[in-house]
């Protein structure tokens, strides 16, 4: 089956903005032409949000007032006694919920550190279901979840000993993640020590870690807005992009949407980062930490794409379309998503 769609096409690793169409043909891109169309609509890689917990959909805003420990810290914090409170079907319905926002917010795939052993895992995967939007599940707790799933979230080394899980997790040939100086630098040589695939957060770090992490070419996911909500800052955007690649996660549905338009402009107001690398950090490098081949719009890959309204009261007149689109779009102006 072949479609087209017309319009700005933010085409590459830069976003260039050039006006014509994007063949598609049976799901991948066949073609990208130059051509003067009639549309207005602005055609862009579909998001990957690098990191969520949206078991979180049960309790969003709760916890006012308390700690990131009170919050989020397993095995007793605020969010953990919910969801071991919560029914089954309660949570799941809750995450069908987030999943569909995700899809109206242009996001393709989302990268989730999913709690509560192989049934969270299968709560995750019944909510997705029939979602065209492609969760990557990281089990939590054991290693029954990470075989359920697609690899392995630590919640950090401060936290537990994950020895065990990381030699399973490696054996399957599956994907192994963890949290990592969020409240300080002190758990990321421990974190280092298990040879993860991406790290989490990174909020505190020594100049010998960040060397560590760019000798091993260690990806980096950045939840600026969670940080901030937490009181544990902001990361150094700049230092760690030199450092290597960086992506972007929304964090827990309980602080924040799953928005990954906000967590863009989120960044580009607290950084210096250009804005084709901010919004590389929110497509093609998630896409890169989950193994996926979409994220750029370029011949021969999978043709998962977000149309936006060009002409909306809030986009026309851009003189900088990736600038905007970073730093002023919302789910509002997305006309289609193309999944």
């Amino acid at each position: 089956m072949t479609e087209t769609h017309e319009g700005l096409v933010f085409r590459g690793p830069e976003f260039e903005p050039v006006e014509g169409r994007v063949v598609v043909e049976d799901g991948t891109i066949a073609s990208i032409e130059a051509a003067s169309v009639e549309r207005d609509d602005w055609i862009l890689p579909a998001f990957v949000n690098a990191h969520t917990h949206i078991g979180d959909s049960i309790a969003k805003e709760a916890g006012r007032g308390l700690s990131l420990d009170e919050l989020v810290a397993p095995p007793d914090g605020l969010k953990h006694r919910l969801l071991r409170e919560t029914p089954r079907e309660e949570m799941v319905a809750a995450m069908r919920r987030s999943i569909a926002f995700m899809r109206e917010a242009g996001t393709a795939t989302f990268l989730e550190f999913r709690e509560g052993g192989a049934e969270g895992v299968s709560r995750l995967h019944d909510a997705a279901r029939d979602s065209p939007v492609e969760p990557v599940v990281f089990g939590r707790e054991e290693v029954a979840a990470m075989a359920a799933g697609d690899g392995f979230g630590a919640s950090g080394a401060r936290d537990n000993e994950f020895g065990s899980a990381r030699k399973a997790t490696r054996e399957a040939g599956k994907l192994f993640g963890i949290h990592a100086g969020e409240r300080d630098s002190q758990d990321v040589d421990a974190a280092l020590a298990y040879d993860p695939d991406h790290l989490v957060h990174m909020v505190y770090t020594t100049p010998d870690q960040r060397e560590r992490v760019a000798d091993a070419e260690i990806p980096i996911v950045c939840c600026p807005r969670s940080n901030l909500v937490t009181e544990v800052g902001l990361p150094a955007f700049e230092t760690l992009a030199e450092t290597t690649m960086l992506a972007l996660g929304t964090d827990n549905v309980m602080l924040n949407s799953p928005s990954m338009f906000r967590e863009m402009e989120f960044t580009a107001k607290h950084s210096t980062l250009p804005a084709p690398e901010i919004l590389r950090m929110a497509t093609r490098n998630g896409a890169k930490i989950a193994g996926k081949e979409h994220g750029l719009i370029e011949e021969g890959r999978p043709a998962k794409l977000q149309l936006l309204d060009g002409d909306s009261h809030n986009l026309t007149g851009s003189c900088d379309p990736v600038r905007a689109v970073v730093r002023r779009a919302g789910v509002s102006d997305v006309r289609d998503v193309v999944l």
